[in-house]
């Protein structure tokens, strides 16, 4: 009998308002919600649903108005923002649309800065050459393709060895077949590496081949569906 995955994250009610003078915006409204370590999860929704906020809050980035968020075990909806920079430095990894590398550091050293900031980093050089970019050790960011930049930018999310990569809109900037291949390092990153991936996008052919498909709609999670037999990356008519 397979061994049930441990719960990694929870939302408990979570509620996040934003407030522009007497105007609020409701951009969470009473989120619930459970993942297991090691899933690839895809999260959908129209712009304005409340995707990227709840990203935020799993990230760190941004606190709930009120409920609770665990991660991991800790509660991290009332953490100070020293701790809350911790915890994005240990437990969390980010992937962008865009790249945000810094332009005057080679590919490596975009990568083992990583080392500076965490307590249990992989090693950079063997990330790279797993994202298949050992040959461009030595390249600055402005001599690569942007395939290839994507590829650094998750390099250096993965070498933090973080417990969850938090990936917003990945392949928006990328063409079709690079788009395909960056999928593929995610995938094999919750299946080889036992990381919790969560992606949010507008693509829906992204979410065939998740374990969890979780739709957002109106700041309210509308749709939670666990797929027992994702499709294979290519088993997907891009």
């Amino acid at each position: 009998m397979k061994e049930k995955n441990t719960k990694i994250v929870e939302f408990e009610n979570v509620t996040r308002i934003y407030k522009s003078g007497e105007h609020e915006l409701k951009a969470l409204n009473g989120v619930n919600l459970t993942l297991e370590e090691g899933k690839f999860v895809v999260i959908l929704g129209p712009s304005g649903a409340g995707k990227s906020t709840l990203l935020n809050m799993l990230g760190g980035l941004d606190s709930p108005t009120s409920g609770k968020i665990t991660v991991d075990g800790r509660d991290i909806s009332t953490l100070t923002n020293n701790e809350l920079a911790d915890y994005r430095a240990e437990t969390v990894g980010f992937v962008f649309q865009f790249y945000n590398l810094i332009p005057t550091l080679t590919v490596y050293e975009n990568v083992s800065l990583i080392e500076e900031i965490t307590k249990n980093p992989l090693d950079a050089k063997k990330i790279l050459g797993e994202v298949g970019l050992a040959d461009h050790l030595k390249n600055f960011p402005s001599e690569l393709s942007g395939g290839e930049q994507q590829r650094v930018s998750i390099a250096r999310a993965i070498a933090k060895n973080p417990k969850i990569l938090l990936c917003d809109e990945p392949t928006g900037a990328l063409d079709s077949e690079t788009g395909i291949l960056v999928l593929k390092l995610l995938l094999s990153m919750a299946r080889n590496y036992g990381k919790t991936i969560v992606i949010v996008t507008h693509n829906q052919n992204i979410a065939k081949m998740a374990d969890v498909v979780i739709k957002v709609k109106s700041g309210k999670i509308k749709s939670y569906e666990e797929q027992e037999n994702p499709l294979s990356v290519d088993e997907i008519d891009w």
